[in-house]
């Protein structure tokens, strides 16, 4: 995943670029980067942020680096922003979401110029660069926004800081967001709306699916109209925004505090028949909590997740590291789990092995029995547009695994359709298997319709593509 922060005051804009890129470190793990323009022109800084926190890396940065506008981003991959230099003149760039063509793009600009890309380690190239080259096919930045994002398989949402101002383009279906704060001293664009209110900024917009404005310290123009049809990602609701986070007008804690309430309103075990709610640390604790103070049975913290030194559960970027880790930083409170009848939230589940090995601790810790509630539908498509996950293959997921294990292979688009029905044969048989494979008392999981219904949409606004693979 990713995020970003722009500003661009009538002063110098570095406190809030720091503070304000600061505030996305939760959607990020691997790079972090600013870069400003004043009248020294262009100044970048970059640096790993796998093993230290974004301040701790930029402090020095921020005190060296000086301009009046200014672009940061936090990424799970490529390092960004990156300055580039073309006839558009001296311009950084970051971007936020998915490439799946890039192989196809970069084949396309070889045979059409010549042209060539900085390779990273691994062999790959930064998406960045990517969609760089794309925009410098054109003859100006909204033309080459457009295109860009036109040629793109997948998402990706852009700011581009010129010696003119910063270009903030949505991507085209708005599945990422770009909110737009304004105070005296000029304007900024953020992923996540909570990150400028403590700097002092009132919402501005929220821009619209396609829509491309620019920000200078004196205004915000609209230099292309919002298109009508959004699918804005229903996952980041549900796990990667942070609770004050306010998309589409809905907060992600509220979004989340609906998901536990309609989980208990369907829910066949009752009041009697568990002692304690419990959600897994951090974003199962609003859907507990909704699911606790619907179903009137107590909500509890039976384990406490250490953050003092990790602060984020998905790094390193090592899969078996991050299970590893994610094990490590929940530390049990016996006295809440002894014998205790518990029901779990979590997310989701996704390839299944952390929460199994969450139950297995509650097992060693003494609780009689877990019943397990995750706060989406099984996932059973990995997703092609923000990479909310790293999973590679579909057969990562564990719930297409357990499809393939009763199928006997590779199935059918309409076969999965059926999986995907709560109301289907198969969907329960499937439900089951993963209850009896990851050793839960029980296992429902929440409904894709009370989900979209907790975010306040219709079902045609957001994307739901890894539950029911329906662009």
């Amino acid at each position: 995943m990713g995020g970003f922060f722009a500003a661009a005051l009538k002063e110098d804009c570095v406190f809030d670029l720091f503070y304000g890129t600061d505030y996305h470190s939760h959607l990020g793990t691997r790079r972090a980067g600013m870069a400003v323009y004043g009248e020294d022109g262009f100044n970048r800084a970059i640096h790993n942020i796998e093993n230290s926190p974004f301040r701790t890396k930029f402090n020095y940065d921020v005190i060296e680096m000086k301009g009046n506008m200014g672009i940061g981003c936090i990424s799970d991959y490529d390092p960004q922003p990156l300055i580039v230099r073309s006839h558009h003149g001296t311009y950084a760039i970051a971007g936020i979401g998915r490439i799946n063509n890039t192989d196809q793009i970069v084949k396309e600009i070889f045979s059409n110029a010549n042209s060539h890309f900085l390779e990273m380690s691994g062999g790959e190239v930064n998406k960045t660069e990517v969609v760089a080259a794309l925009i410098n096919q054109q003859e100006n930045f909204i033309d080459g926004i457009r295109f860009a994002q036109n040629m793109i398989d997948g998402s990706m949402s852009i700011m581009i800081l010129s010696e003119k101002g910063i270009y903030c383009a949505r991507d085209r279906l708005g599945r990422t967001p770009i909110h737009i704060g304004r105070k005296e001293e000029g304007y900024c664009a953020s992923f996540e709306s909570f990150a400028y209110e403590k700097l002092g900024y009132s919402e501005y917009k929220e821009l619209g699916p396609g829509e491309i404005v620019i920000i200078t310290p004196n205004s915000c123009t609209v230099l292309a109209e919002p298109g009508k049809k959004k699918k804005i990602c229903t996952f980041l609701w549900t796990y990667y925004g942070y609770p004050p986070s306010r998309y589409e007008g809905t907060t992600v804690e509220k979004m989340r505090y609906e998901c536990g309430r309609y989980m208990a309103l369907r829910d066949p075990l009752k009041e009697k028949d568990i002692d304690i709610v419990a959600g897994v640390p951090d974003s199962g604790i609003a859907h507990a909590i909704g699911y606790s103070n619907e179903s009137h049975v107590p909500y509890t913290r039976p384990f406490i997740k250490y953050t003092p030194t990790w602060p984020r559960s998905f790094m390193p970027t090592m899969q078996s590291k991050r299970n590893l880790i994610a094990k490590m930083k929940l530390i049990p409170v016996a006295e809440l789990i002894e014998n205790k009848r518990m029901l779990l939230i979590d997310d989701s589940i996704v390839r299944g092995t952390q929460l199994r090995e969450t139950t297995e601790f509650l097992y060693e810790s003494g609780a009689r029995e877990v019943h397990v509630r995750p706060a989406c539908p099984p996932i059973l498509f990995g997703c092609k547009y923000i990479s909310f996950s790293r999973s590679t293959n579909d057969m990562e997921l564990i719930a297409r695994r357990i499809i393939a294990r009763e199928e006997g292979g590779e199935v059918e688009r309409t076969i999965l359709d059926d999986y995907a029905d709560p109301e289907s044969e198969r969907y329960a048989k499937m439900v089951e298997e993963m209850r009896s494979e990851m050793n839960f008392s029980s296992l429902r999981f929440n409904r894709l319709d009370d989900m979209i219904r907790a975010t306040g949409l219709s079902a045609d606004e957001v994307c739901t593509y890894c539950w029911d693979g329906r662009e």
